[in-house]
């Protein structure tokens, strides 16, 4: 057989497979499409969010998108795609009502989804985002089997579900951005070999290992790009987010601030509670980004520089939920830590509390601390503020773009960076005299009123009204 035959057949066969493939790819389409959940004079609308029973920030969010989403568009009927196998509808609502304080006006239908698993951090020791973005696929692809909406709603930040069911459901799709999966400064990190959560100090310390990292996020950098380009509406929670996104995905018109939900009402109305005790309040829940740690160092070196009679009157506690065996695992490891540290007796754990529970906290605290760099936005850091605590947040991300002024004469609170930062304004909050103390409360809580509740639902409803109210082709 000649060359040119050789190039015919290769050419031939090659053709025949590509096409089969689009064949199999279409035929597949169809038949997701045909599982599609209709509603007579109506939208079916599926919200991705697999952990909504955790009780954090990112959860206030669903629960009030939902709760305004019900209220403005009764011919909605609202889907939560959910990994809570272990929890009834029931249990799940009364969480959100119990510790979130948002309860709905009408039920909502959960579809329990059993690979979540493969969305957990702990199955991929290397090449964790890329693992754990193929999970989300697999876990998109059985939330889209078991109920294909008119529209959807990513609400946890897995992107790659986003063209699954633009391009295979055939879905009006949105999203509510929480934090970039990556950013150009988790580049920087690793290309200048910082030692962090994310970047840990096997890769840090080599330079080859670095080089290979690097290459590693830049392509998929690329292939987020080309997963969030796929959004019809994009909301994010901070300027820094909003900025990040915007860099990443180049969808600048399509991209909406949309701050989250602060309960703040309530909140203001906390009564402080006059007492000796200097009580240091950490809220978040329990994951390696909040760097907890670092807290505790803190107040290692608090320790060093107040006198015994300050130090046995200053307490750290740390409020927060845990998601799994994982944040469990987590909070143990801080208790040893705080034990080694010497300081244990000064520090204090309250997991998973109610609402009723956190407002007693705030009301007994002075300052609220939070050490996440680069935090997306901070919702614990809005809730102290409005609950009359003066905050010392990281000086980085949200806290620093767009909650905390930390320069007189408009100071609402304090920025810092390093356990030695965070002990020292510590110290000077302690030092500073009550009547400048106030003066900072009054315009903490002032500043806060834009991250407000209802703020939140008509910027979320203002997002979303075209993907919400778009005409269907039955």
């Amino acid at each position: 057989m000649d060359i040119g035959s050789c190039i015919f057949l290769t050419l031939f066969f090659t053709a025949i497979i590509i096409s089969s493939l689009i064949t199999l790819g279409n035929f597949l389409i169809q038949v997701f499409r045909r599982r599609r959940v209709t509603k007579e004079d109506g939208l079916t609308l599926g919200i991705f969010h697999p952990y909504c029973n955790a009780g954090g920030g990112g959860e206030k969010v669903l629960w009030c998108a939902i709760r305004a989403i019900q209220q403005r568009h009764p011919h909605v009927d609202v889907v939560v795609y959910t990994g809570d196998t272990d929890a009834t509808p029931d249990d799940i609502l009364a969480l959100a009502a119990k510790r979130l304080n948002t309860s709905l006006p009408r039920p909502v239908t959960f579809v329990y989804l059993r690979a979540r698993t493969l969305v957990e951090a702990r199955w991929y020791p290397v090449c964790t985002l890329l693992g754990q973005s193929v999970g989300s696929v697999v876990l998109g692809i059985e939330a889209m089997w078991r109920y294909l909406p008119d529209v959807y709603i990513d609400t946890m930040g897995y992107a790659f579900t986003l063209p699954l069911f633009s391009l295979v459901g055939g879905c009006k799709v949105g999203c509510y951005v929480h934090y970039p999966t990556i950013t150009t400064e988790m580049l920087l990190r690793v290309s200048q070999r910082v030692e962090a959560h994310n970047n840990r100090a096997v890769f840090a310390r080599s330079p080859i290992l670095t080089r290979g990292k690097l290459t590693y996020y830049r392509i998929f950098a690329w292939l987020y790009k080309a997963a969030g380009q796929s959004a019809d509406v994009i909301m994010v929670n901070s300027s820094w987010t909003k900025g990040h996104i915007v860099d990443l995905w180049r969808r600048e018109e399509f991209t909406h601030l949309v701050y989250p939900p602060c309960d703040i009402a309530p909140l203001k109305l906390i009564q402080r509670k006059v007492t000796d005790e200097v009580r240091v309040l950490s809220l978040g829940q329990f994951r390696p980004e909040k760097d907890h740690p670092l807290q505790i160092k803190a107040f290692q070196i608090i320790k060093d520089k107040v006198s015994s009679q300050i130090w046995s009157k200053v307490r750290l506690v740390l409020v927060g939920s845990c998601r799994n065996a994982e944040d469990e695992s987590r909070v143990a490891s801080l208790r040893q830590l705080a034990s080694e540290a010497g300081v244990s007796d000064n520090v204090e754990f309250k997991v998973n509390v109610s609402f009723d529970q956190l407002r007693l906290e705030l009301a007994s605290a002075t300052v609220g601390l939070h050490t996440m760099w680069n935090e997306h936005f901070g919702i614990g850091v809005v809730e102290c503020m409005a609950a009359g605590l003066i905050m010392l947040a990281h000086r980085s991300g949200g806290p620093k773009m767009d909650i905390v002024r930390d320069s007189d004469p408009d100071r609402t609170g304090f920025l810092a960076e390093s356990a030695e930062e965070f002990a020292d304004a510590i110290v000077r909050i302690i030092q500073t005299p009550e009547q400048q103390l106030v003066e900072i409360r009054e315009a903490a809580r002032i500043s806060v009123e834009r991250f407000s509740i209802e703020s939140f639902e008509e910027g979320f409803l203002s997002s979303t009204s075209n993907i919400l109210t778009f005409k269907k082709n039955n």
